[in-house]
């Protein structure tokens, strides 16, 4: 079975090679501006995947194609990639003390398996109250331009980290383990092919 993961995010493409099972790479052509930030957060993270999926499978149509999107919920507002310097010091400050969502949702698309199927994850993020000097290191060192809530749990922003309830590498931006569970689920056994690690 080919596999094509529909993303651009490094994280992403780290956390699959983890399972060693081969994949392509193909960066979906789709406008996230469509979908307005006030929507539900599961709906608009799931909605995110579901374009990636399709932009992708409808040229590939005997590949599973895999689309992901991480958002950063606060209090319902999604916190998503910051624009600018200004945005991300908000954001942070936003997050300093306080509990957050991080919310993936997945779609998996193979047009010749008749195969259509989503699901989301949620990890709970406790920051701890962040000192001002360590928020604008963390900004000018570790820039977060390409991070939901302007940050990346796996980098320096760790030490902002009180307490996860949840998947860890959900934070990071794609839920391996519940991903490999579904699979299974829809009767796909990635062991079935799986390459031996080096």
């Amino acid at each position: 079975m080919k596999m094509i993961l529909a993303s651009s995010s490094p994280r992403r493409k780290e956390l699959l090679h983890r399972l060693n099972y081969p994949f392509d790479i193909i960066l979906p052509d789709v406008d996230e501006s469509i979908i307005a930030l006030d929507s539900n957060p599961e709906q608009y993270c799931i909605c995110l995947a579901e374009m990636k999926t399709n932009d992708i499978s409808q040229h590939y149509p005997h590949a599973l194609v895999i689309g992901a999107d991480t958002i950063v919920v606060q209090e319902d507002q999604i916190l998503n990639k910051p624009n600018d310097r200004s945005q991300a010091e908000n954001m942070l400050e936003i997050l300093s003390g306080n509990t957050h969502q991080v919310l993936t949702g997945v779609c998996l698309k193979w047009i010749g398996g008749n195969i259509q199927h989503t699901f989301s994850e949620i990890t709970m993020v406790t920051f701890r109250k962040l000192d001002k000097r360590d928020l604008l290191h963390y900004i000018d060192t570790y820039p977060p331009y390409d991070k939901s809530g302007s940050y990346g749990i796996q980098d320096w922003s760790a030490i902002f980290v009180k307490n996860i309830e949840g998947c860890y590498d959900n934070v990071v931006g794609f839920p391996l383990s519940r991903f490999y569970q579904e699979m299974k689920n829809l009767g796909i056994n990635l062991l079935d092919s799986i390459s031996e690690p080096p």
